[in-house]
């Protein structure tokens, strides 16, 4: 596990990649917080983390189109694809907001790259799902809830 890490670290972008490994469960997050600032990671509320991350306050933002499923019947492996229709996306996180971990993916989105991103993600509880977006220096939100019939984080 460990020559994987480093080896996704000297051949990856970074975030992008981490998040795919913690995403697919390959890694824990324990091991992406280099990655992520751990402050995030331990946040208990979602303005905690924003705060962690350094957005503030981000402002809400319909240019940030979230696809998931309205009920998920397993939370263990929850589809996601966030679209950014902002200008200069350069990051695009997402969180879950009744996670032990709230931080589920964090994607750098290199410039003059699609600022689209799909993984899956782990949901123990119906709750709601955030893309945060850094786009040209600012940070915008989108929100979508997903019910979660049969927990994937131990629930």
């Amino acid at each position: 596990m460990n020559e994987l890490r480093r080896n996704a670290l000297k051949t990856g972008s970074g975030l992008g990649v981490l998040g795919l490994f913690v995403a697919a469960g390959l890694i824990n997050p324990e091991v992406a917080m280099a990655a992520v600032d751990k402050k995030a990671f331990d946040a208990k509320t979602m303005d905690d983390a924003y705060s962690a991350m350094g957005a503030g306050q981000p402002v809400a933002s319909k240019d940030i189109i979230i696809t998931a499923p309205d009920i998920a019947e397993n939370g263990a492996v929850v589809p996601v694809t966030v679209v950014s229709r902002l200008g200069k996306t350069e990051q695009i996180t997402l969180l879950v907001d009744k996670n032990p971990n709230m931080v589920a993916a964090s994607f750098s989105i290199p410039d003059g790259t699609e600022p689209e991103v799909t993984t899956r993600v782990k949901m123990g509880h119906t709750s709601n799902l955030y893309a945060l977006v850094k786009a040209d220096g600012k940070y915008y939100f989108g929100v979508k809830e997903v019910k979660v019939t049969l927990g994937g984080c131990g629930g």
